[in-house]
């Protein structure tokens, strides 16, 4: 049997990021992927935006590692060939009413350490974006875009260089505890590990749940996109946002420029039943017409197509109210294991972050 002294759970954006930083250290670095390919769950299925950290509450995980994971990941994607660009963002308040919400939102960030925010007026917004209707607006010049899948690849890829080992098709079905560490049972075989680390995305509570940790649970939310189509690209240049969703549950549905020169228009956000069900129920093109002019008046019924869905993996449950933080932890029982809970946005941009704040507590482990 294989004896590992890192196994990790989960080759999304945050796995692979980990095994890359891992492999640095350790050798015997394995990650085992459920799925066919790499990253194929919630680390693609999303806008690809590199965030800046305005949102989370100061002294949160997700402010702390999203401020520190944005020049990483801008760093790396420069050096790796990743496809990226620095785009810039607006927040925008589309009413006189919503500018008031303008001055906290700005405090919050500049309290978390983001650098060049400032609040313009509508011939600043005109100016950077000039089909988009607002009387003010937030700047925050640090927000960009990501190919989220050529990024999972650059990690796997470096990693492997590295020694590292990532094994697809190998959904895990046990662990149990071992003398020295655990015994880890997926459909690649059996491999024992002095650490592991569970980074399952969406079903990081099911693994947790396999060795015994059951506090918390995951609510699947699914996220849809409409798509503006190329040759009306040209209706937007970077990355405009409503004001975020006051209970917590998204940002809101905004509007981003990609790198393949179309508009995607969300996501959506909505509790389902299921955490593979992307498609069942879809919202109908219509709503993603009356999403976009929110924005963007100029948008007519022809210019939107459906595109894509993604799901978050969600700690905060239907009804709720609130922002939980990440939780990276030991196992209080077995504290060889390492849980990465709620892993949701943002996730991509604080995912070389997270792999720097969770070396130590491999270290704690492996000595």
């Amino acid at each position: 049997m294989d004896r590992a002294n890192l196994v990790i759970i989960g080759g999304g954006v945050i796995g692979t990021a980990i095994a890359l930083a891992a492999s640095e250290l350790w050798d015997d670095v394995f990650l085992l992927e459920a799925m066919p390919k790499l990253g194929m769950g919630t680390s693609t299925r999303n806008s690809g935006v590199i965030h800046s950290g305005v949102y989370y509450p100061p002294g949160s995980l997700k402010a702390r590692l999203c401020v520190e994971g944005n020049p990483l990941l801008y760093e790396f994607a420069a050096a790796h060939a990743v496809p990226h660009r620095r785009t810039g963002k607006l927040i925008v308040a589309t009413s006189a009413g919503e500018t008031a919400d303008l001055e906290p939102l700005l405090a919050n960030g500049q309290a978390n350490g983001v650098e060049g925010l400032r609040i313009v007026d509508r011939a600043r917004v005109r100016q950077l974006e000039p089909h988009v209707e607002a009387v003010a607006a937030i700047e925050v010049p640090a927000t960009g875009i990501v190919m989220a899948e050529e990024l999972v690849k650059a990690y796997a890829r470096t990693a492997t260089e590295r020694g590292a080992h990532l094994v697809t098709e190998a959904r895990v079905s046990r662990i149990e505890p071992v003398p020295g560490g655990l015994r880890v049972t997926s459909e690649a075989g059996e491999i024992e590990t002095r650490c592991l680390l569970n980074s399952a995305g969406l079903y990081a509570d099911e693994v947790a749940a396999m060795v015994g940790y059951t506090r918390y649970q995951i609510h699947p939310v699914r996220g849809e996109y409409g798509e503006i189509v190329r040759a009306k690209a040209g209706l937007v240049r970077g990355l405009v946002y409503p004001l975020p969703r006051r209970d917590g549950l998204s940002l809101g549905i905004h509007l981003t420029r990609t790198l393949w020169d179309t508009v995607l228009i969300g996501p959506t956000a909505r509790y389902v039943e299921g955490k593979d069900n992307y498609e069942r129920d879809r919202e109908p093109v219509e709503n993603f017409v009356g999403y976009a002019r929110n924005l963007l008046p100029e948008v007519e019924p022809g210019d939107v197509k459906l595109s894509y869905s993604g799901l978050r993996a969600k700690l905060l449950p239907p009804g709720a109210v609130g922002h939980p933080d990440f939780v990276i932890e030991h196992d209080p029982q077995f504290p060889a294991v390492i849980h990465l809970i709620g892993m949701e946005s943002p996730g991509l941009t604080s995912s070389l972050a997270i792999a720097r704040h969770v070396v130590p507590m491999i270290r704690q482990v492996l000595g």
